[in-house]
């Protein structure tokens, strides 16, 4: 099935195959990088192959998700991988529960996106947020981050600064957004003895990690997210729904947050393909938290 990419991770559909049933010629699709997954263990194709900064491309059905029309191609781009990332790794994976503590090593998009949605929305009381760029203070106070550490700043370890902040106990939920893997066991041992979660976000390629045992025998749990736990063909539009309804009476809406679920603050800047050397310059920018491209 042929694609014309519009902008960003936001499609169009050009043709389609004569087995397709599921999308038309017109319809505006998602294309993701990981598709529904096989029950009888058969391999999946197009991992993380989206042809993201191609006009054209031809995708199996199974990897695109059709999107509502009234919604903003700039928020479904950005849905397709990284806010689903960081808001399903709190919703779907942790499933953070009201009045809980939580900590995101990393304030990138990913990290900025449970921060935003899959912390404060799912209900966590304190959210601390640990980063080494200063700058990630007041963009995620914006976000709803309720305290920061700077390892940079201290020469305690990252865990140590957090059970300063916890009362010695230590957060409900950790999460490690950095993909990096000496900060494995830190984010593990921040947690509570007894009940505590690690989910890993971003993981190093083939970097084996020691884990310190003790820190699991004490009662704590560890996991590994895949782009959130998300179900694509189920958990996507209910997503992308909650940005077409910017001001919604259910539980999601949050009075710091006029809109049920706002990306605008997150997609910060915006380039045209040929500009692509100056959106991998924006990337260093500490501002910067993500940038769209447009083909």
């Amino acid at each position: 099935m042929n694609k014309k990419t519009t902008q960003c991770e936001c499609s169009i559909v050009e043709s389609v195959g004569e087995d397709v049933t599921s999308l038309k010629e017109g319809d505006l699709v998602i294309p993701t990088y990981v598709g529904n997954v096989c029950q009888r263990a058969k391999a999946l194709y197009h991992f993380s192959s989206c042809s993201t900064w191609t006009e054209y491309m031809v995708a199996t059905a199974n990897y695109l998700v059709k999107i509502d029309p009234r919604a903003s191609m700039a928020d479904a781009s950005f849905i397709s991988c990284g806010f689903s990332t960081g808001y399903g790794a709190a919703w779907k994976e942790a499933k953070v529960e009201k009045g809980s503590s939580v900590a995101v090593q990393g304030l990138g998009p990913v990290g900025l996106g449970q921060v935003l949605v899959g912390a404060q929305i799912q209900g966590a009381t304190r959210i601390i947020g640990i980063d080494i760029i200063e700058r990630k203070r007041e963009l995620g106070k914006a976000f709803g981050m309720t305290d920061f550490i700077n390892p940079s700043e201290s020469d305690k370890t990252i865990s140590q600064l957090v059970k300063e902040l916890t009362e010695g106990e230590g957060v409900d939920y950790s999460f490690e957004c950095t993909g990096n893997m000496n900060l494995i066991n830190e984010a593990l041992q921040a947690t509570k003895a007894g009940k505590g979660m690690l989910t890993v976000v971003r993981a190093g390629k083939n970097a084996p990690v020691q884990i310190d045992f003790m820190t699991l025998i004490a009662g704590r749990t560890m996991k590994g997210s895949i782009f959130g736990g998300i179900k694509v063909q189920s958990d996507i539009p209910v997503i992308l729904e909650k940005c077409i309804n910017k001001a919604s009476s259910i539980r999601y809406l949050v009075s710091s947050f006029p809109q049920e679920i706002q990306l605008d603050e997150l997609l910060t800047h915006e380039v045209q393909l040929e500009d692509m050397t100056k959106a991998y310059e924006l990337l260093k920018d500490p501002d910067c938290v993500k940038a769209l491209i447009k083909i």
